[in-house]
């Protein structure tokens, strides 16, 4: 009798034993996401809490495509008083792969402003396949009179882009918030028509 009563406690313990190691397995995934977005290591997290509706199927997208390269031409306009700019005017990548630039910001007034940026792309196809994990474009930002700030925009392009897209220009106009949003650059909207709607007209 005392064997039984003794081997029915064991097996309690088991199970209260077998139920916390479940919940801690499970409560190690909203720990660990956590701690990547903190921490920044996760970058797939990060642009995923900073793209409204993004989907896990561009998310999970890590296949390169090194069959392929495109040339990725970065423009930039302003509406307003400020120095716009990218590190680099142009970068060559793979579709796939991850790739991140960075922009410097200068508020050239004297007085405190705060602005936002909108983005465009040429040929007009590009843009659902050109996907930002993070970009400044996503927030506002306040500058001090004379402060320089550097913000990136980091990008997949989907290995399901067309072929026939060799060039794809990313163009971003910062204005002052407040003020009328102004249109995509013209430069860009005339590039971004397509050949085939010409051709048809």
């Amino acid at each position: 009798m005392r064997a039984r009563y003794q081997n029915l406690t064991m097996a309690r313990k088991l199970v209260v034993v077998a139920i916390g190691m479940l919940a801690f397995g499970y409560g190690l995934v909203p720990l660990y996401n956590a701690i990547c977005e903190v921490t920044g290591i996760n970058v797939l997290a990060l642009g995923d809490r900073n793209i409204p509706g993004a989907t896990s199927s561009v998310q999970a997208n890590t296949q390169v495509d090194t069959s392929r390269t495109i040339t990725v031409e970065f423009d930039t306009n302003t509406r307003g008083p400020w120095a716009f700019k990218p590190e680099r005017r142009s970068v060559q990548v793979h579709p796939g792969e991850l790739t991140t630039v960075l922009y410097e910001f200068q508020n050239t007034q004297n007085r405190r402003m705060a602005a936002q940026a909108i983005p465009s792309y040429a040929p007009r196809q590009a843009g659902p396949n050109f996907h930002k994990l993070e970009c400044f474009c996503f927030n506002q930002y306040t500058l001090d009179p004379g402060e320089k700030k550097s913000w990136p925009v980091a990008f997949i392009i989907d290995p399901k882009l067309s072929r026939d897209v060799k060039t794809i220009t990313l163009s971003y106009t910062f204005f002052e918030v407040g003020g009328p949003i102004p249109p995509a650059p013209e430069s860009t909207a005339a590039a971004s028509v397509d050949p085939a709607s010409k051709a048809g007209t």
